[in-house]
């Protein structure tokens, strides 16, 4: 009986050795992969950190050659501009080929400098956000002007811009988006709208919101078209008649800008006949970007 006992006490003993042994082993093992782990862990970790310190100095590095490149470019437009000009002036001396050139070179400066502007838009919208800054206006006053400077671009391309608006359409609005807005849709307009054909402007005010249409009569856009619209650097079909760049900023931002006023831009457009792009807007804008989505 005696020896039975012990013998059953061996082995209950020679188990629990057996099984102390498996579980340190087991945890020494467990200890080791999470050594290894960690290690890899925090390995990934310097890779990580050290390619966002490379792509933060990229980034730093290509604002700031934006910057540069903005500025500088602009300088020269505006002083190419100026000596056009000045040729214009005493236009009475040239050829009707030289006239042509002339006229050529308005709407390639006009062009580089939207461009520039494009570039300054984008770059600011990254840096910094666009929320708008609202302030009291009359918007036929405010959109007038630009009308006006862009029938000038149009007349040298042969090209007619007929514009209504009431004289008077109160709002509280932000004046420099608004510009830009009308900037972007005129130059898209004549850019796309061949010589001898016409582009019409429309303002509506509609009770709490106002309806600004820019209406070409260029080739129109597909449904792949419109479905990219809006995308920055997207290519659309339509090429530019009269020799001028495209480079896929200017109804993004006129989206960007457009959202950020409370408001919309919609297009309709039919092949072979036209575009119109019409943006509505609020007479009362909100104060900021995050007030305007939550009371959507």
């Amino acid at each position: 009986m005696t020896l039975s006992w012990l013998i059953v006490l061996g082995i209950l003993l020679l188990i629990a050795v057996s099984f102390l042994i498996y579980f340190y082993l087991t945890m020494r093992t467990q200890k080791i992969l999470l050594r290894v782990q960690s290690n890899e862990i925090e390995k990934q970790i310097r890779e990580l950190n050290l390619q966002n310190q490379k792509q933060a100095a990229l980034n730093r590095e290509k604002q700031q050659l934006i910057m540069l490149v903005s500025h500088d470019l602009k300088g020269p437009f505006n002083r190419i501009y100026a000596l056009t000009q000045l040729l214009e002036m005493g236009a009475n001396n040239l050829t009707d080929e030289q006239k042509e050139y002339l006229n050529k070179m308005y709407h390639i400066i006009g062009d580089g400098l939207n461009m520039v502007r494009n570039i300054v838009d984008v770059r600011k919208i990254e840096e910094k956000g666009a929320d708008p800054y609202p302030e009291k206006l009359n918007l036929p006053s405010v959109i007038l002007p630009i009308i006006k400077q862009y029938s000038v671009l149009a007349e040298k391309k042969k090209i007619k811009v007929n514009y209504q608006t009431p004289e008077k359409i109160e709002m509280t609005s932000d004046k420099n988006y608004i510009c830009r807005v009308m900037e972007n849709l005129l130059s898209n307009a004549l850019k796309f709208t061949m010589p001898g054909k016409e582009v019409f402007v429309t303002v509506k005010s509609h009770g709490d919101h106002v309806e600004i249409a820019v209406t070409d009569q260029g080739p129109g856009l597909n449904a792949d078209d419109l479905a990219n619209l809006y995308q920055k650097f997207k290519k659309l079909t339509p090429r530019p008649t009269g020799g001028e760049t495209s480079q896929g900023l200017g109804l993004s931002i006129v989206k960007i800008l457009t959202t950020c006023m409370g408001g919309e831009v919609v297009c309709k457009s039919e092949l072979e006949v036209g575009s119109t792009f019409t943006v509505t807007l609020p007479n009362q804008l909100k104060k900021s970007i995050e007030e305007t989505q939550l009371n959507k």
